[in-house]
């Protein structure tokens, strides 16, 4: 219940740290978007509505650099998407036949198969959904997928990913029809980010009845 209040009311308990913590904020945001990215078994943490509040709030307080924190928590990304494949990398490819009860099998599988249809640029548009973002790295790593293009696909996408959500937070996060709504607009961005992979569950449950 406590992560679910953070990630609906995420601009209030940000703002509740910068009071607290001042500059310190930086290296909280840093470390709940490199814990995100990096560790597989932290998919649940907010993403999108984390950056687009940090967005927000840079530009309502004054009390963060918007380029400073783009900076700042693209290279957590990067840092967390490398990790995570190293993680894969290590485990192996074995990671998909045994059960685990610290890695969602259905995850796995959905972004496997996701990587299937889109290969390499799967890691660039995982960013933008909710589980696949944490998955894709992992899921790159036990398959063995070349650094060299991982890599790339990882600085591209976190670039698009962190740049984006931050910008559109600083333009229209203080927008009075924004602010009085944001709990709503946190949905939709939530809505939004699943749609895909609800899309794609329910396209695979039609080809099964088929």
């Amino acid at each position: 219940m406590e992560l679910l209040d953070f990630i609906l009311h995420v601009d209030e308990h940000l703002l509740e740290f910068i009071n607290n913590y001042g500059v310190w904020i930086y290296a909280i945001l840093f470390l709940i978007i490199f814990v995100e990215t990096g560790l597989v078994v932290m998919p649940f943490l907010p993403g999108d509505s984390l950056l687009f509040a940090a967005g927000a709030l840079a530009a309502s307080t004054g009390a963060m650099d918007p380029w400073v924190l783009m900076g700042l928590l693209f290279i957590a990304a990067v840092l967390g998407d490398t990790l995570n494949y190293h993680i894969g990398k290590f485990i192996g490819p074995r990671v998909f036949e045994v059960e685990s009860r610290f890695i969602n099998k259905q995850h796995l599988a959905y972004t496997q198969k996701f990587f299937e249809k889109h290969g390499g640029k799967t890691i660039i548009f995982a960013r933008f959904v909710p589980f696949a973002r944490t998955f894709a790295p992992f899921v790159a790593g036990a398959g063995s997928m070349n650094y060299k293009y991982f890599l790339s696909y990882n600085v591209i996408g976190a670039f698009c990913w962190i740049s984006s959500f931050i910008t559109l937070g600083y333009l229209f996060g203080n927008m009075p029809i924004v602010k009085d709504n944001f709990t709503h607009l946190i949905f939709g961005i939530i809505i939004i980010s699943v749609l895909p992979g609800i899309i794609g569950f329910i396209r695979q449950k039609m080809k099964k009845n088929n």
